[in-house]
């Protein structure tokens, strides 16, 4: 609990009832967003893929008016980054057009919404300083491409509507308790192997999506008391603190399991990839520190803590 007690310095009290709408609520952060949702003056709706097709514009719509939805969280996404290549129109259609049908819904409803994005919008810039939210992207694959294009469908719905309320939050390198992540991937390795080898020229930071799913949580409320305003819209970048290649990564999560397995580092180059993957994708998070006052907790620090949760 110490890297949420550190992000939710404040807790938030609703001024009063708002429902919530999750979607792609069976992913990673949507499951950790579930663990939060006992906030009693807030009810939330938690819908998947089998419950509410976000594809589907009539039925987002219909959905949003039924229920009152006053916040949509959208936690949904097509992120198998090599299969994108070539299931490029189901890529589009989860990543780009999903948000746009949401975003027009919200706009319509007069609802806010908070939409999950992706450090794979960069790709293509050689300098090595932490990505602002100004930069300009230049994803490299379908995967950023498509999400890129979801961010970019968001902004032109809402536009300069009166009462818009949006964040677009990029995030990077997720990892959980909950699904397929590289931290299980890394241990399900350690179990059956004696040495893995790991890339050490892709840097960036890991997130803990219990870390993400409190700063969502928190924006949320911020939107719901009324404290979010039309000049707050826009993108924010949320990752843990800190900076590591995926081989430091997998070291530590060897580290921190005492794992006999040896780590050792490899390029890029050395496996294949239908598309090639940001060397440097390390986000600034200056801007949404700022604006909710939060202290973020260093990579490493919460690695353990979702580590002490899955193997105990």
């Amino acid at each position: 609990m110490a890297a949420l007690e550190k992000l939710m310095k404040t807790k938030n009290k609703l001024s009063g009832s708002k429902n919530i709408l999750v979607t792609g609520s069976n992913g990673q952060l949507g499951s950790s967003l579930a663990l939060m949702a006992n906030n009693d003056d807030a009810r939330f709706f938690f819908t998947d893929i089998d419950t509410l097709d976000i594809t589907d514009y009539k039925a987002i719509s219909r959905f949003i008016k039924e229920h009152g939805i006053d916040i949509v969280i959208n936690c949904a996404a097509y992120t198998n980054v090599d299969n994108a290549e070539d299931d490029v129109e189901a890529a589009y259609k989860i990543n780009a057009e999903a948000p746009g049908n949401l975003a027009k819904a919200c706009r319509i409803n007069k609802a806010a919404l908070i939409h999950v994005s992706t450090d794979y919008v960069f790709g293509k810039e050689r300098s090595m300083l932490p990505r602002t939210e100004e930069v300009k992207p230049s994803p490299t694959g379908v995967y950023g491409k498509s999400k890129l294009a979801g961010e970019e469908r968001v902004v032109s719905e809402f536009g300069e509507s009166e009462g818009a309320r949006y964040a677009l939050i990029r995030t990077a390198w997720l990892y959980s308790e909950y699904g397929k992540n590289f931290v299980k991937t890394m241990l399900a390795l350690f179990s059956t192997k004696e040495k893995v080898s790991v890339v050490f020229d892709q840097v960036g930071t890991p997130t803990y999506a219990s870390d993400l799913a409190a700063v969502v949580y928190r924006m949320a409320m911020e939107m719901a008391n009324g404290y979010f305003r039309k000049i707050d819209n826009g993108i924010y970048n949320f990752t843990n603190e800190g900076v590591c290649s995926w081989y430091d990564f997998a070291a530590a999560i060897a580290e921190f399991t005492n794992s006999s397995c040896k780590v050792l580092p490899c390029h890029s180059d050395e496996y294949k990839s239908k598309v090639k993957r940001p060397n440097y994708s390390v986000l600034d998070k200056s801007k949404i520190k700022q604006r909710l006052q939060i202290e973020i907790p260093h990579w490493r620090e919460s690695l353990r803590i979702c580590i002490e949760n899955l193997v105990g």
